[in-house]
């Protein structure tokens, strides 16, 4: 009976994969608007599964991606900004993979010319239903701290 339970253990999935493999199923196209301009996010399962890029991509202006993982016990975000910086941020470790959110938390940033240059230091992914999708972005800029918030829609076939 042991060596069942044992076996079962070792088969069992991370959380930070079931929790990984909740964000991948925002695969598609996505509609939002923000501050009146249209947004459309793409989300692509690339790296054979490893990896969810998020491409954003507004009506008018840069497009920016973010890039999700999965890292041990947790999971990564990179967001190559507009602004030329990168922020890394990070979940702490996952214990409810089915939760109703995500919050990533900068780790660090890279491409910062000086402190006061805008960039985003947490992101919360909110699962409102199969179908909705919330964002909370949250930025520094001049050492004033902001949210952007984000209401997208699946687009379906």
């Amino acid at each position: 009976m042991l060596l069942v339970g044992a076996a079962a253990a070792q088969t069992a999935k991370p959380n930070s994969s079931i929790a990984f493999e909740r964000l991948s199923s925002l695969a598609g196209e996505w509609k939002g608007v923000q501050d009146g301009v249209d947004i459309t996010l793409l989300y692509t399962l690339t790296a054979d599964g490893s990896t969810l890029m998020e491409e954003f991509r507004p009506a008018k202006g840069p497009v920016m991606i973010t890039m999700f993982t999965v890292d041990g016990d947790h999971l990564l975000a990179t967001h190559y900004c507009a602004a030329g910086n990168q922020p890394n941020m990070s979940t702490k470790a996952i214990e409810e993979p089915q939760g109703k959110s995500l919050v990533f938390s900068l780790v660090r940033v890279t491409g910062m010319k000086t402190p006061d240059d805008f960039h985003n230091t947490d992101l919360e992914v909110v699962f409102e239903d199969p179908d909705h999708l919330t964002q909370n972005w949250t930025y520094l800029y001049k050492g004033k701290a902001g949210t952007t918030t984000l209401h997208l829609t699946r687009k379906r076939a």
